[in-house]
């Protein structure tokens, strides 16, 4: 059983950091909002309800049924769930107009993308378009992006003024192309007076992920819960530079509200390869870690990603960032108590 509401506690002090008058009386259309990083941008949404900057509605927008962490907090007002595949543009179409909306569904987990190539071309460009198009006159739009746009570059970390080189059959093209489509319809949108914003995220993780989340880091803490070890697929050479979610929430409510630029870099600082990150949660779980030996490396994936983060540094202040080994040590833990209560 998970402890309650430990990502209420765990996104309080981001909720306190965030210039939350700009929230009181707005209508919020969140979509995503079963994922990670939806269940944070809800937790400060859930926290700001019960105080004077109340949202006066908040419409969470997920594909699936609300997983049970964030189920209490929808059962009452500001808050209620629409349930449509936003790939329909149909679908896109029936939701209601909002003062806020932060587009963060997308497929982020690379096998549920490649499964579904047009749906994610269709979820990161046409429903941009269309969502766009329900905000209110003087609303704000947030785009969540991906740092994959990037992915063909080398020597980072990477500015925003830099794009990747990946032409349109790479095996992520569905993900990469629909990414830089959705941030163009953004730039359009502020060519016409829209206060639209996106964020290239990079590698948020913490609590609140799907029991079937398949991203690296989810996947050693499943194995180390119900294998008791953790098995590379390679050698685990690649370097990540992971965001503790409460980290990446914050920045990106910073860029949708107070923001002045059209794109911002939203990632971390702690850079570690694969096979460091098996290692840590291998220790933080008390099980052993495997790497073969002359193993390949995976196709596709980028062989490093990091971010130049002096865009929100400069215009938010110094950055101070979740350790690597505190957030996942959180997450550990969190997945634990949901998941894996025997492990």
């Amino acid at each position: 059983m998970v402890e309650p509401d430990f990502i209420l506690e765990d996104a309080r002090g981001m909720a306190r950091a965030l210039p939350a008058e700009r929230l009181a009386g707005q209508t919020v259309l969140l979509t995503g909002a079963s994922g990670i990083v939806g269940t944070y941008f809800l937790a400060a949404l859930r926290l700001l309800a019960d105080g004077p900057h109340r949202p006066r509605r908040v419409i969470a927008v997920m594909r699936r049924e609300p997983p049970p962490h964030i189920l209490p907090w929808l059962s009452r007002p500001p808050f209620e769930v629409r349930r449509c595949d936003l790939a329909d543009p149909a679908a896109c179409r029936d939701l209601p107009g909002a003062s806020l909306i932060i587009h963060a569904a997308g497929y982020g987990q690379p096998g549920k993308f490649l499964e579904r190539p047009l749906a994610t071309l269709s979820l990161n460009a046409t429903a941009t378009a269309i969502l766009i198009e329900k905000l209110e006159p003087q609303g704000r739009f947030l785009f969540v992006s991906t740092s994959e746009v990037y992915s063909g570059l080398s020597h980072p970390p990477f500015r925003e003024d830099q794009i990747g080189a990946t032409n349109t059959d790479h095996p992520r093209a569905c993900y990469i192309e629909g990414k830089r489509c959705g941030e163009a319809i953004c730039h359009a949108a502020r060519q016409q007076g829209i206060a639209a914003v996106a964020a290239r995220l990079a590698l948020a993780y913490g609590p609140g992920t799907q029991p079937d989340d398949q991203r690296v880091l989810n996947v050693f803490i499943r194995r180390a819960c119900v294998e008791r070890r953790i098995r590379l697929l390679d050698g685990g050479n690649a370097l990540r530079t992971y965001c503790y979610v409460t980290d990446a929430v914050r920045l990106m409510w910073l860029a949708l509200l107070a923001g002045r630029h059209a794109l911002y870099n939203i990632g971390g600082i702690s850079t570690v390869s694969i096979r460091e990150l098996a290692e840590l949660i291998g220790r933080l779980a008390g099980v052993p870690v495997e790497v073969p030996l002359n193993a390949k490396p995976l196709p596709g994936a980028p062989d490093n990603v990091k971010l130049d983060l002096s865009r929100v540094e400069a215009e938010f202040g110094p950055l101070q960032f979740v350790s690597l080994e505190e957030g996942a040590s959180r997450t550990l833990r969190w997945q634990k108590q949901a998941y894996y209560p025997t492990a």
